[in-house]
């Protein structure tokens, strides 16, 4: 089995594409859990299997079907950072350094907008759709937490808390704890304005996870949080410790940033 890795503001990924494979490729969570591992596998956020549409999603435009998978071996329905590295893979596989790819998701269909960089080193603007209500705040949660927070769900659930100041947040405790406070877990971030005008600034407790250094979804959940909020107008410029991604509030949320090429791995044995 080939494997590539990609990062998206040190969000990172291992993609296996069926076309650069020769059929369907074999993966699930198991296989996604061990390559995953930083110590024992490659090390990684999640796996994404790049399938192919079958005739009737290619007559309604769809070039791939993403299937993602959590670095604990659990599907996640999106990714922000995930879809902008499996565009990458897809345009690099055909080898095109720009191209627009319509990706199917467990979340609904994205369409990606993959512009030419480095030879390493795309930017990609994703459609993210629009933001929807999240899953209701169980009461004794709601009892539990100081100022302001928000659930949305932009393919996947997230629960957006604004503190004072993201950089003091104990992630592995706060965050993990917020997590299973919800039936199937949430992503979790935790946002203040600043330190610029339409700047905000972000940590995030990934579902599935843990800590990482950025989350494509969580960063459209937090900017739009923000923006109802009042505390910024759009684009966006969402700070993460990664990297910063824009993001831009209209009739569709859109999600700018990079995506970085980093290897070919062989993998024996599936």
């Amino acid at each position: 089995m080939q494997l590539t890795k990609h990062h998206g503001l040190a969000n990172d990924f291992l993609v296996v594409l069926d076309e650069a494979n020769g059929g369907t490729v074999e993966v699930d969570g198991e296989l996604a859990r061990r390559l995953c591992h930083r110590r024992t596998g490659i090390g990684a956020d999640g796996l994404i299997r790049g399938g192919v549409p079958t005739d009737e999603e290619r007559e309604a435009g769809i070039d791939l079907v993403m299937h993602l998978y959590n670095a604990d071996g659990s599907r996640a329905e999106m990714s922000g950072n995930g879809i902008r590295c499996l565009a990458q893979a897809f345009t690099r596989l055909r080898g095109c350094d720009q191209a627009t790819v319509v990706v199917r998701t467990d979340g609904g269909v994205r369409e990606v907008a993959v512009r030419a960089g480095t030879a390493t080193e795309s930017v990609a603007t994703v459609g993210m759709g629009r933001a929807q209500d999240g899953p209701p705040v169980p009461a004794p949660l709601a009892e539990e937490l100081d100022g302001r927070y928000r659930t949305l769900d932009l393919g996947n659930p997230h629960l957006v808390v604004e503190v004072s100041d993201p950089a003091g947040v104990d992630l592995a405790t706060e965050g993990a704890w917020l997590e299973q406070q919800f039936p199937g877990g949430v992503n979790v971030e935790f946002i203040a304005p600043g330190p610029g005008d339409d700047q905000v600034t972000m940590v995030v407790w990934e579902r599935g996870v843990g800590i990482t250094e950025a989350c494509g979804t969580g960063a459209c959940a937090a900017a739009v949080t923000a923006h109802g909020w009042g505390l910024v107008g759009t684009p966006v410029q969402v700070r993460m410790p990664g990297g910063t991604a824009e993001v831009d509030i209209g009739d569709e949320i859109r999600l700018t940033g990079p995506a970085v090429f980093v290897a070919v791995i062989e993998v024996d044995g599936g």
